[in-house]
C-alpha cells in the first residue's frame, strides 16, 4: 500500500492529542485525472476509489471515516456547530468541542483555515476561497470558537496550502472586494492578483489571534500540481485534498 503523504502543521506539534494536518495528491488509489489520492465525492471519480481513499487517509490517522466531518460548501460565511459526524448541509465551516470527531474541509485552490485552542480544547474548520475570504468567514470562525469557549488570543491556526498571490488573477470585480494591501498589480499583467492567503491571516489576527499564532504554509497549489490539485490549473478535472483537525477521545 502506498504511503498517503500528509502536511503536517508546526503550530500544533505541542499539543498532545490533536490531529491536524493537509493532505497532497499522493499515497491514493485513483486514476487520472484523479491521480491518486482524491478525497472528494463530489467530483465525477470513481466512488468506490474515492472511499477507499478515504479509508488510506483516516488509517493514516489512526482513525476511520465514520468519525469524519465534512461541509456541503457552497463558498458561503456559515460556520455551524457540530457534536456529531456527517456531512453538514449549506456551511463552510465548523467548530466542536467533541473529541473523536475529524473535522474535514475540501480543497483544489481555495485555502483550508485550521483553528484550534488548547486551554478549552475548542476546534475549528473552515473552507475559504475568494468568496468566503470576501465574506469574511475565517472571522466567522473564530467568533464561532469564542461561543464554545475558545480565547482568540489562545487560538492557534493554520492556513493550509492554496492558491498562492503570483498565480491568482482576478478581474476587477474580484479585486475590489479585498482591500489594496491584499491586491498587486505585476509588471505586465492584464488584470489585478489577490494575495488569498494574506487576506486570511489578516482576518483572523485582527479578532485577536496572535501573529505568532498564524502558520500560513508556502505552498501554492497551483504552481505544484505534482503534490497538489489545483482547479484552476487542471481546468476543473481534478481531485480534492483536505485540510483536517480534530481530538484523539
Amino acid at each position: 500500500m502506498a504511503t498517503v503523504d500528509l502536511l503536517t502543521p508546526d503550530i500544533f506539534a505541542s499539543w498532545d492529542g490533536l490531529v491536524a494536518g493537509f493532505t497532497t495528491r499522493h499515497g491514493g488509489v485513483s486514476d487520472p485525472p484523479y491521480d491518486t489520492l482524491n478525497l472528494g465525492l463530489h467530483t465525477d471519480d470513481d466512488p468506490s476509489r474515492v472511499r477507499a481513499n478515504r479509508e488510506r487517509f483516516c488509517a493514516a490517522l489512526d482513525m476511520t471515516p465514520d468519525q469524519m466531518v465534512t461541509a456541503e460548501q457552497v463558498h458561503g460565511k456559515h460556520v455551524a456547530g457540530v457534536e456529531a459526524p456527517g456531512r453538514v448541509p449549506q456551511c463552510d465551516g465548523f467548530v466542536t468541542s467533541t473529541a473523536g470527531l475529524l473535522l474535514c474541509i475540501h480543497t483544489a485552490d481555495c485555502a483550508a483555515v485550521l483553528l484550534a485552542d488548547p486551554e478549552s480544547q475548542v476546534v475549528g474548520a473552515c473552507h475559504a476561497g475568494w468568496r468566503g475570504a470576501a465574506a469574511q468567514i475565517p472571522k466567522r470562525a473564530v467568533q464561532a470558537l469564542e461561543e464554545q469557549g475558545a480565547r482568540p488570543n489562545r487560538l492557534r491556526a493554520y492556513i493550509s496550502p492554496c492558491i498562492s498571490a503570483e498565480r491568482f488573477e482576478v478581474g476587477p470585480e474580484v479585486a475590489e472586494q479585498f482591500g489594496d494591501p491584499f491586491v498587486q498589480h505585476p509588471p505586465g499583467a492584464e488584470r489585478p492578483h489577490v494575495d488569498l492567503k494574506a487576506s486570511i491571516a489578516d482576518q483572523l489576527h485582527q479578532t485577536g489571534v496572535p501573529k505568532a499564532h498564524i502558520e500560513v504554509s508556502p505552498h501554492c497549489t497551483m504552481s505544484d500540481t505534482d503534490r497538489f490539485f489545483s482547479y484552476r490549473a487542471e481546468d476543473g478535472s481534478t481531485g480534492r485534498m483536505i485540510g483536517f483537525i480534530g481530538r484523539r477521545p
